[in-house]
């Protein structure tokens, strides 16, 4: 890996092509995931936040080329091949052919469609939070189809086999990671 990107030059680069605030919170997820994903892993939590910040980077500006644009948008900016893999891996078999193939990248590909039935739960939710949220209620929403149906689970599921890890066990600690930034999310609710 080259020279390591600083969340503050990642979340820069979110913000000027990122304005609406539910995909900047939805990035904001998928970094505190991350995080916590590279901590139970023993990886560098700056690195794989920096990915899950980043990965939607094209999203809402270039949504027919997304995964594309952000390669093109990375490079402008000189950062290295190695985020720009990351970034492009979780959109592998969807809008690129990038495959995952680190822990890092098959973490992301993973847990960025999780984040949103999570989201998505929470909000249906009296409490509106995540804090109070248990493994059981996202397994009952993730088996019903038309619930969040813009969330792909077959990516979910493939993702948990890339890891060798149980769909609960993804489920219990994509669920922790976004507790560790509740409020930035907007997942604190009433609690």
């Amino acid at each position: 890996m080259e020279e390591k990107l600083s969340r503050e030059e990642a979340w820069e680069l979110l913000t000027e092509y990122t304005k609406t605030p539910a995909l900047r919170k939805h990035a904001l997820a998928v970094e505190a995931v991350m995080r916590h994903f590279a901590a139970l892993a023993s990886e560098d939590a700056d690195v794989w936040g920096v990915v899950g910040l980043l990965h939607d980077v094209d999203y809402e500006k270039f949504p027919e080329e997304h995964c594309k644009k952000a390669e093109e948008i990375m490079k402008e900016r000189g950062i290295s091949d190695f985020y720009i893999h990351a970034v492009c891996s979780h959109g592998y078999g969807i809008c690129t052919d990038v495959k995952p193939e680190s822990p890092m990248e098959m973490t992301l590909y993973t847990v960025d469609e999780l984040t949103g039935l999570i989201n998505a739960v929470c909000l249906m939710r009296p409490s509106k939070s995540v804090l109070d949220l248990e493994v059981k209620s996202v397994k009952k929403k993730f088996k019903d189809k038309s619930f969040a149906a813009g969330v792909d689970r077959d990516t979910i599921r493939s993702g948990c086999e890339m890891l060798g890890m149980e769909l609960d066990t993804v489920i219990r600690e994509t669920i922790s990671g976004m507790r560790e930034n509740a409020e930035a999310i907007g997942l604190k609710g009433n609690l």
